[in-house]
């Protein structure tokens, strides 16, 4: 009985939030989702009105918004400092903001997460590992941890500490993966440790996120398989998906072939206890399905991979029984992709138009989509082919590369996922965080 209350008020709160709200990363339910209706039908050939604009270091880490206020978790590469700021959703103004020392640079440098919201707290991982709590209306820090130092560090992540905290009623979820430990969950009022989990494997990039399974919710996680390229000599191993209990962190099951060099996105639910994997770098997609025994026991099998569909930023979008994803690798253009949950190919737009990287957003029956570079889409979504409705080049073309960045193609990326709340869509690249109305 506690437990389906639980479950009530949970699914309540978060009911309550998604009305105007951008909580956390893929929006209020996780699923790259939004409620909002009377999105605008179409643009003027100027686009959507711009409402603001603000100036952002360089990165790949998007806002999240509540109760009208905007939160970004942004970086300073040359300073080496991480700033999480606080601003007004009506006018881009700054309410507060904090700053902490955060040494060193990778390649592509900046930002790299997204902020979590839950009642009057927000959550941070920052590049370093440097997990923060803090109270929304004083900007000042409730508690701090680092979760790569403290739990024993190891070989660094080529591309820094990548993770969204994932708040699940009173506990936060992170992967500290290092050397010994794997998922750590906290308190999320104190910080206090609750449980933790033996290392899983390789690097990984993507978040924990919570999926259900026979009626039950479990934590999950998507970790790499070893990348000979950044990792020369070491023992080659396969990646795998893990569910986890909660409450107490013990391991409930896992599926052991996944083979995804960089695994950056969680995994995308797709009902009767179906997991869809994306990954670029040669794997594609794999679905399984992971079942409950009558003695509690859990079963994982796969039902299809292809390499004809993947993602590898982002997790596939879930829409009438279709996934939709960018599917642009090191050796691959594949463009916005379309595939049925048997593994069929309905479309891909290929180069015409280029999808790389970009962020998606289902709202009021219709995609708005970046494109991993200038281009912000509006898109009817359908399995017979590729529906524009409308398209601007929204983001000016300008080089931003910075300490460490590769210039070309990354130069200008909107690789940072979107959020839209009231009616507002929120977009950056390297230099600039815009607000567009997008809504009547």
């Amino acid at each position: 009985m506690k437990k389906l209350l639980f479950a009530i008020m949970f699914a309540a709160v978060t009911a309550t939030a998604s009305a105007q709200d951008w909580p956390r990363y893929l929006g209020p339910t996780g699923d790259s989702k939004s409620p909002q209706k009377n999105l605008l039908r179409e643009w003027p050939a100027e686009g959507p009105e711009v409402l603001w604009k603000v100036p952002v270091g360089i990165g790949y880490g998007g806002p999240v918004v509540q109760d009208g206020k905007v939160y970004l978790l942004d970086r300073d590469a040359e300073k080496e400092v991480e700033i999480m700021r606080c601003m007004s959703l009506k006018t881009g103004e700054e309410i507060w903001s904090y700053s902490y020392p955060s040494p060193g640079s990778v390649m592509f440098p900046g930002s790299r997460s997204v902020p979590t919201l839950d009642g009057k707290y927000v959550y941070s991982c920052g590049h370093n590992g440097e997990l923060y709590c803090f109270d929304i209306k004083t900007g000042k820090p409730v508690w701090t941890k680092n979760i790569f130092k403290d739990y024993g560090g190891g070989r660094f992540p080529v591309w820094a500490v990548s993770q969204i905290p994932l708040v699940y009623g009173d506990m936060v979820y992170v992967l500290a993966q290092t050397t010994d430990v794997g998922v750590v969950a906290f308190n999320k009022f104190t910080g206090e440790e609750v449980w933790k989990s033996p290392a899983l494997g390789e690097t990984s990039y993507a978040s924990p996120t919570v999926v259900n399974i026979s009626g039950e919710d479990h934590i999950c996680m998507v970790i790499s398989s070893t990348d000979p390229i950044m990792n020369r000599g070491a023992e080659m191993k396969k990646g795998c998906v893990v569910g986890f209990d909660p409450k107490t962190g013990k391991k409930l099951w896992s599926y052991d072939e996944w083979m995804c060099i960089i695994s950056c996105a969680p995994v995308t639910e797709a009902g009767d206890n179906k997991l869809l994997i994306v990954g670029g770098y040669d794997r594609g997609a794999t679905m399984i399905q992971v079942d409950k025994a009558a003695d509690g026991t859990y079963a994982v099998k796969e039902l299809f991979t292809t390499v004809e569909f993947g993602d590898q930023t982002k997790p596939a979008l879930l829409h009438d029984g279709h996934f939709y994803a960018q599917y642009g690798t090191n050796s691959r253009r594949d463009g916005l992709c379309c595939m049925d949950m048997e593994g069929n190919i309905k479309w891909k737009t290929k180069r015409a138009p280029s999808f790389d990287k970009g962020s998606m957003i289902l709202a009021d029956g219709l995609i708005l989509a970046t494109n991993g570079a200038n281009t912000l889409f509006l898109i009817e979504p359908s399995a017979e082919a590729f529906k524009p409705i409308s398209q601007v080049d929204i983001l000016a073309e300008e080089s931003s590369a910075g300490p460490g960045q590769m210039g070309g193609r990354m130069a200008n990326g909107n690789w940072a996922p979107l959020a839209l709340a009231d009616g507002k869509l929120l977009v950056r690249n390297h230099k600039t965080m815009m607000c567009l109305q997008v809504a009547k």
